[in-house]
């Protein structure tokens, strides 16, 4: 016989305000007493009896009429288990009942279930839920978790409701996956320095890319690889957090990979990978001096944005800001293999380069509205001519950047195709400390472009392989500006820099 301890009442408000659009980074909504979502066809409000410590809340187990409501024995329940009130013409309530399992921390991750269905419901992108009944899921999935015993049982048929939605991006991770998950952000990992990512039309773990000097980059492992195993484990079904988590651990631990190699396709190799302390710095630049068509002395700005971190848009404000006091006459901005990370770092990045009330982006919500996200009396920290350089390895934030530059005119593209991620995600922290990834709105371009699985054509195409016909140099450090100028994509891009001098471009 199955009892009925706690029970939640979900009513219909009319309105709630707009999620944040926070990109790939963690950021806190604290799910208060009574929480409210909008939802286009009807107003629900979810209500449970509970307390509030600081600012978490957690549900009492109540006494009440469902536990004598529902001694029908198991399967008599469960024609009960979600019923309706009898509402006003304006308004309808679900009493949802939560059948108690023999394993306590199993009744916890009950409402996260409920705290991740009702965000999914008033905030998906997809108002028809991959053309399911998603209330009916919710049904469906607390009788599923009843026999379960234990907590990361209870997620994974939380990820398997998640995964009915056809959306890679949205997803639940649990306490301890979102601790691990925040570290990047902070700039200090322990791993092997790789960024991986599940290929949404193969469903495949690739990598996107390798930190510089990370032991997976020191052993060869390229960008478009796929992760196959990891410790002997199979990775079919394991969403990138998950891969993450198995690659990341103390350093001076190893870990055993095995890696398909993107140019073939199909040699498979075993990779012994020790794990380090990985410092996690987004940007890294130089100046690259070259003499041009007239014998002039051009000191060219590089800057590599790795990642959207949260000092990201700092970071890069410094570093274009001290390479204008060295008298740089030219930018280059490399976003090759940045995988993204937080949308508003992005868009203050964009800021630095334009003026006035430029559009930076549009967001599309779930009812197909469109909005435009514009600058607000903008002030570029210098108007000097910009390439940037982009390829397969370029998504999410890092084509809202690129898609803001170029189609304001500010910037020209060189480089490959983008990835091709045109989806934004809200990060919430839930009551249990797990986190709920949801896919909230698409965007396009200012010029409306679309991205999503499209990606971003550059104007010059350009190979990124190294030559060996570097430019003359004269810099003290021609090692490493050597390297910069033998880079094919550079080469390019210092090529359409020194066309826009010689047509007269304004700096």
């Amino acid at each position: 016989m199955m009892n009925f301890d706690v029970k939640a009442r979900i009513n219909i408000p009319p309105k709630v305000s707009k999620p944040n659009l926070v990109g790939l980074f963690p950021h806190r909504l604290w799910l208060q007493p009574t929480t409210t979502w909008a939802s286009r066809k009807r107003k629900v409000s979810f209500e449970v009896e509970e307390k509030e410590v600081n600012k978490v809340v957690v549900v009492e187990k109540i006494e009440s009429a469902a536990k004598s409501a529902f001694r029908f024995g198991f399967s008599a329940a469960l024609s009960f288990y979600i019923f309706c009130h009898a509402p006003t013409a304006l308004s309808q309530s679900l009493t949802v009942a939560f059948p108690v399992s023999r394993a306590p921390e199993v009744n916890a991750v009950q409402r996260t279930l409920v705290e991740a269905w009702g965000l999914i419901r008033e905030t998906f992108v997809d108002p028809t839920f991959n053309h399911q009944d998603w209330d009916m899921k919710l049904q469906q999935t607390m009788v599923e978790m009843f026999p379960l015993n234990s907590a990361d049982a209870a997620y994974t048929k939380i990820s398997g409701m998640l995964s009915t939605l056809g959306d890679p991006f949205t997803r639940i991770i649990s306490p301890k996956e979102y601790q691990g998950f925040r570290i990047g952000s902070d700039g200090n990992l322990q791993g092997v320095g790789l960024f991986i990512n599940v290929e949404p039309r193969t469903g495949h773990l690739v990598v996107l890319s390798c930190i510089e000097n990370s032991p997976a980059a020191r052993a060869g492992i390229h960008q478009g690889d796929e992760l196959v195993e990891i410790n002997g484990e199979r990775l079919n079904g394991i969403d990138s957090e998950g891969a993450a988590k198995r690659l990341r651990g103390n350093a001076g631990t190893t870990v055993t990979v095995k890696v398909k190699d993107s140019s073939t396709n199909s040699y498979i190799r075993e990779v012994k990978l020790p794990r380090e302390y990985i410092k996690l710095s987004p940007i890294s630049s130089a100046i690259i001096p070259h003499r041009s068509s007239e014998g002039q002395v051009i000191k060219t700005g590089y800057v590599k944005l790795s990642t959207f971190s949260q000092s990201a848009a700092d970071d890069m404000r410094n570093a274009i800001q001290e390479m204008k006091n060295q008298g740089v006459h030219s930018y280059i901005l490399d976003l090759r293999n940045n995988p993204g990370g937080l949308v508003k770092a992005g868009l203050d990045v964009a800021q630095m380069w334009l003026d006035g009330d430029e559009t930076l982006v549009n967001t599309i919500d779930r009812d197909g509205n469109m909005s435009p996200i514009n600058m607000i009396d903008g002030h570029a920290i210098t108007h000097d001519p910009l390439v940037v350089i982009v390829n397969e390895g370029s998504a999410s934030a890092s084509e809202i950047l690129a898609g803001a530059l170029h189609d304001n005119g500010r910037a020209i593209l060189v480089g490959n195709k983008t990835f091709g991620k045109g989806k934004i995600q809200s990060v919430t922290q839930l009551h249990d400390g797990s986190a709920l990834f949801v896919t909230v709105a698409k965007y396009v371009s200012p010029a409306l472009h679309d991205i999503d699985q499209v990606g971003i054509t550059p104007d010059v195409q350009c190979t990124t392989e190294m030559l060996n016909s570097p430019k003359e140099l004269s810099t003290k450090d021609k090692a490493s500006i050597s390297s910069l100028e033998a880079d094919s994509c550079i080469m390019v891009a210092e090529h359409e820099l020194d066309m826009k001098d010689s047509k007269g471009t304004v700096s």
